[in-house]
């Protein structure tokens, strides 16, 4: 028997109406619980990241009007002395870094890992730079390297090397190398730690089979440490490669700030100097998106060939 009209009208009433079925569903609360990482995201990340697209096509000194003026900043980029002289010295830096890094750092890791006696105050004393501001190590090594009474020059008088002594900072031939060298020192540490776990989680039968078969260390290193820390290899050469990129502004401008003559200039502290000394910020801008695609390009093509290499080994 169908209901009369008011009792019908109470049912409906009662019935959850599409609002608050969308409100109670898993959906609407999975939404509200990624909402402030996603305004973070966009407010922090996206919006920067394109509005910088549009600032690099633009002439713009900070304070006028900015004026749209098309690709080219980024034509201008190839015709640049000093820029294409510090994207070189930027390559030259990942070169050299990621290769002392990881080879130093696997070396460090197997010293540790068979230290003995002091083993927490050799792994705390190799760990200690890192935990040291870009500040301080820029100027602690200022020191060691100065030519008049800096350590360096005064262990290769006391040694009887004196013609090695260099201006280690103000020749251009040896300076950025010389950057290099710190960084590798200050980063030494970090990755050194991360080859000992990676050591450390290696399966001891293997080696103790090795041994037993009459296989020589060098032959235990070569095919069994190498091939099962090749993940860790992977996972440190990424980290010195990203860093070696795009985290030696600090190093370098507390050292030299790009000198002298520009022969330790990477790409940041190039920036650096358009931005706030020329006043070229847009030009600026459109340095830091063509290293943006020069690293993410060589990311992924480093990325396809450890994972080629891997597959090999």
């Amino acid at each position: 028997m169908a209901r009369s009209g008011p009792e019908q009208a109470n049912e409906d009433a009662w019935q959850p109406s599409r609002l608050s079925r969308l409100i109670e569903s898993d959906g609407f609360a999975a939404a509200v619980m990624i909402l402030p990482a996603t305004l973070l995201l966009g407010t922090f990340f996206l919006w920067p990241f394109f509005y910088g697209v549009w600032l690099s096509m633009t002439n713009w000194d900070g304070f006028s009007q900015p004026a749209f003026i098309g690709l080219r900043n980024f034509t201008r980029l190839w015709s640049d002395r000093i820029f294409l002289g510090a994207l070189e010295n930027n390559v030259i830096f990942v070169f050299w870094v990621v290769i002392l890094k990881n080879v130093l750092g696997l070396a460090v890791g197997l010293l540790l890992q068979r230290a003995g006696v002091g083993r927490a105050f050799f792994r705390a004393s190799i760990f200690l730079p890192v935990t040291m501001s870009f500040v301080a190590v820029g100027l602690l090594w200022s020191w060691i390297y100065n030519p008049i009474f800096g350590l360096l020059n005064a262990v290769l008088d006391f040694t009887g090397m004196s013609g090695l002594k260099l201006s280690w900072l103000g020749d251009a031939n040896v300076a950025l190398y010389s950057v290099i060298a710190v960084d590798v020192w200050k980063w030494l540490g970090f990755h050194s730690v991360i080859y000992l776990a990676g050591l450390q989680a290696l399966p001891t039968e293997v080696y103790d089979s090795a041994r037993i078969d009459g296989a020589s260390a060098w032959h235990r290193f070569r095919y069994i440490t190498v091939p099962l820390m090749m993940p860790v290899i992977f996972i440190n050469t990424i980290l010195a490669f990203s860093g070696a990129f795009v985290r030696n502004f600090d190093i370098v401008y507390v050292l030299t700030k790009g000198g002298p003559n520009h022969a330790t200039e990477v790409v940041l502290t190039d920036m650096m100097n358009r931005a706030f000394s020329d006043g070229a910020i847009g030009y600026a801008a459109a340095m830091g998106y063509v290293l943006f695609l020069i690293v993410v390009v060589l990311s992924v093509g480093l990325l396809m060939l450890m994972r080629r290499w891997r597959l090999e080994v």
